[in-house]
């Protein structure tokens, strides 16, 4: 079975809130949920300039809530998500823009436990290759290590020279078990050594 032919999986009656009722899709149910956000919705009279002056870089996986496991409300912060969490160069653009463009001045990069990036291979672009008949541009940019990854994203961060800001980059696996971040040290010394 290719891996590149995945459907989502159906909601389940254990996610009753996920229900699609009278042969709706997800999205109308989204968008119904926003109309009812929107009546009770007030301008929180803030701009885009994070009020923490920091951009997190973390993984799309849905089992991350990153403003509640950081403590961030509406306004601390830029987002930037995607899969694995890797530093590719759409986030250093967006980073670029964050920084130069809102003033952020940190960058905080989060992986996590038990991703779906460890279990692809660079074959993900060859199997899509096969089905639709054209390479992706882009690669795959899966891992075997987790901790590995986050200091080759925080290298990247650290050496673009698009970045004004590159002396507060940190790195962190957040596990999904039990809700913690480990940071990383950049060069990989064992923290008890």
């Amino acid at each position: 079975m290719s891996t590149a032919a995945h459907s989502p999986a159906e909601p389940t009656p254990s996610h009753p809130h996920l229900a699609v009722r009278d042969g709706g899709t997800v999205t109308d149910r989204l968008v119904e949920s926003n109309r009812k956000y929107a009546e009770a919705f007030e301008d929180p009279g803030m701009d885009a300039r994070p009020v923490l002056q920091v951009a997190v870089v973390a993984c799309m996986d849905a089992r991350l809530d990153l403003y509640g496991a950081l403590g961030l409300e509406l306004g601390d912060c830029h987002t930037i998500r995607n899969a694995g969490g890797v530093v590719t160069d759409d986030v250093i653009r967006s980073l670029t823009i964050s920084q130069r463009a809102l003033g952020t001045r940190s960058v905080v990069l989060i992986h996590h436990t038990s991703c779906g990036m460890e279990s692809l291979t660079e074959d993900f672009r060859t199997e899509l290759e096969e089905e639709v008949g054209q390479r992706p541009a882009w690669a795959v940019e899966s891992f075997r290590d987790a901790d590995q990854d986050v200091r080759q994203s925080m290298q990247r961060v650290r050496t673009s020279p698009f970045l004004l800001h590159t002396d507060d980059v940190r790195g962190f696996v957040f596990d999904v078990r039990a809700g913690l971040l480990r940071e990383i040290d950049p060069v990989g010394r064992n923290p008890e050594g």
